[in-house]
């Protein structure tokens, strides 16, 4: 499953000429509330004033994403409407150019970093199933200013990102719990050691809630184990990720809007693969290990039932009230598995609950911690990223909820605070350090945006490096 701007529709390279230096087919012209930047009003200078002349004739103002194309006698420009955000600037320009035709394009590099990084999400596609699919004309993107070790970087990161999209985006009957596990070994070409247990290995642990989801479906379920461990490292982390690779809610059938989407109930598995790629692609200094439980939860005569009482890895029972509260079933076992291989901390992205999008919406995921060093450092490598979360209380007097009058937990509470019950659901199954990241909101996109279509987003691979890269530096 190969990233669709690799080899390269858009390819991006640092130059050092400024927009009235460098020779390009197309320069592309930043705009801010009417005012062009230092490059721009150089550029402008030499041109005789043309720039700002047809922004005045157009009535351009320069707001975010509005562009303009001027054809003239001395070369082909782009007044392009700066955002407050880099990436997002850099991902609106990467959609507006792939509709154009030249094959060179300059840019002024503000803010390098994010806007190639911007530039590159803006310009995924996932079309390989269009009968209608062409081949795109290759763009090369000159960054004026840019440092060449800052734009490789975006590259790198951004190669993980189209992975976890790519994986999110591909349809349950091609992305079978195994062909996830097939996925996750072409790891082992750079570097990562992977491991991949079969039904019988993961009965044989004591993973009984990981398998009683997984009984219903004629597809057997697969754990992954990953381990990146560069040589010199000093400090560790543990990921976790949910990989239902298709979630029908079992007898608790969830509704067909509901269902829908189902095929990326595995985001977090996507995005703990996707950051493992980037990482050994980086260099990063820092161990990583990774564990996902992947399956799927379907209706059959094997399927789990309400009433259920499952025996976890961990040695807690729980009684199944809900079928389709199956992805902390699924974690709990993920979750113990991982702080007996010796986790110190331990990081979990699932795309949990539809709990936390009734209380944060689409755009924003929710962050609960154990403990509040460890989730200030998550939250703080988040915004750094660009990609929105919000700590909620773990609120333990909530714990009543999950009470069960036959087994040590039941597997849901009530409607109330359903994203906190299940978080504090998670908390049963590890002593060390936790972070739960609920991403059900923005792992999957309803309808494009500035950083891409409608599909998988990759949400928690750029969270997930830059945690990485704050530890690496301790």
């Amino acid at each position: 499953m190969r990233a669709w701007y690799l080899p390269g529709v858009i390819t991006l390279h640092a130059l050092e000429a400024t927009l009235a230096e460098g020779k390009a087919p197309l320069k592309v012209v930043w705009v801010k509330k009417g005012e062009l930047t230092p490059q721009g009003e150089a550029l402008d200078v030499r041109l005789g004033g043309l720039l700002r002349q047809a922004m005045a004739g157009a009535g351009f103002k320069g707001e975010a994403g509005e562009n303009l194309l001027l054809s003239t006698p001395e070369g082909h420009f782009l007044l392009f409407g700066l955002d407050e955000d880099p990436r997002a600037t850099g991902g609106r320009l990467a959609q507006v150019l792939g509709k154009l035709s030249f094959p060179e394009v300059l840019v002024e590099a503000l803010e390098a970093y994010p806007l190639a990084e911007g530039i590159l999400l803006g310009a995924y596609r996932f079309d390989r199933y269009k009968a209608s699919n062409k081949e795109e004309k290759p763009v090369a993107i000159q960054l004026s200013g840019a440092n060449p070790e800052e734009v490789e970087r975006a590259k790198k990161v951004a190669e993980g990102v189209y992975w976890a999209r790519d994986l999110v985006n591909e349809p349950p009957n091609v992305l079978t719990p195994e062909a996830l596990a097939e996925a996750a070994l072409s790891l082992k070409a750079f570097g990562v050691e992977v491991e991949v247990l079969d039904e019988g290995a993961i009965q044989a642990l004591g993973m009984g809630a990981f398998l009683a989801v997984a009984q219903g479906s004629e597809n057997p379920p697969r754990f992954i184990a990953l381990r990146y461990a560069p040589e010199g490292a000093r400090e560790r982390l543990d990921l976790v990720g949910k990989g239902l690779t298709f979630d029908s809610g079992g007898y608790s059938l969830k509704p067909t809007e509901g269902m829908a989407t189902m095929k990326g109930d595995m985001a977090g598995g996507a995005a703990v693969l996707g950051a493992m790629k980037s990482a050994a692609l980086l260099g990063l200094p820092v161990e990583i290990r990774g564990y996902i439980a992947a399956c799927e939860n379907m209706v059959s005569g094997r399927a789990y039932r309400l009433g259920d009482v499952l025996k976890t890895l961990s040695g807690k029972t729980v009684e199944v009230m809900n079928t389709d509260a199956e992805g902390r079933l699924t974690l709990a076992d993920a979750l113990a598995y991982a702080e007996r291989q010796g986790a110190k901390r331990i990081l979990e992205l699932s795309t949990l609950t539809g709990s936390a999008v009734v209380a944060l919406g689409e755009e924003v995921a929710a962050l609960f911690a154990t403990e509040e060093t460890w989730g200030k450092q998550v939250e703080e490598a988040a915004k750094k990223a660009g990609e929105k979360v919000w700590p909620l209380p773990l609120e333990k007097a909530y714990r009543e909820k999950l009470k069960s009058p036959v087994a040590d937990l039941k597997n849901v509470g009530d409607r109330n605070g359903g994203a906190i019950t299940a978080a504090l659901f998670l908390a049963e199954f590890v002593t060390v350090p936790l972070v739960h990241l609920d991403i059900a909101g923005p792992a999957f996109a309803k309808k494009a945006h500035a950083l891409g279509p409608e599909g998988g987003t990759g949400f928690g691979v750029r969270t997930i490096l830059n945690v990485v890269q704050g530890l690496g530096k301790v």
